[in-house]
């Protein structure tokens, strides 16, 4: 869901309609869809991801909800953490009233 300035992306679980990622955070909505298409993954960094609302890393990489959805992975590079998610994952609706 695009956000009513067209500044910011909200991406939620596609099983229980929460908030998972917002996106860009700390830089340019264009250097987030070439990082992104460039792997051909929504790619989020650490500023991005919505810990609150339950998003896990686990030791392995997998990147999970705590609600039980597979993610994506972390693959990290040399500017830090970067989520790999799967889109189907996040294309949720948002939970009616959120």
């Amino acid at each position: 869901k695009i956000d009513k300035k067209g500044e910011k992306i909200i991406f939620y679980d596609s099983n229980t309609g929460k908030a998972l990622f917002h996106a860009p955070q700390g830089r340019s909505m264009k250097d987030f869809l070439e990082e992104s298409k460039s792997h051909g993954w929504p790619s989020f960094r650490d500023e991005e991801v919505l810990w609150d609302n339950g998003v896990r890393c686990l030791k392995n990489g997998e990147a999970v909800s705590l609600d039980g959805t597979h993610l994506g992975h972390n693959l990290p590079d040399r500017s830090g953490n970067r989520y790999c998610i799967n889109l189907v994952c996040v294309a949720g609706n948002p939970t009616e009233g959120k």
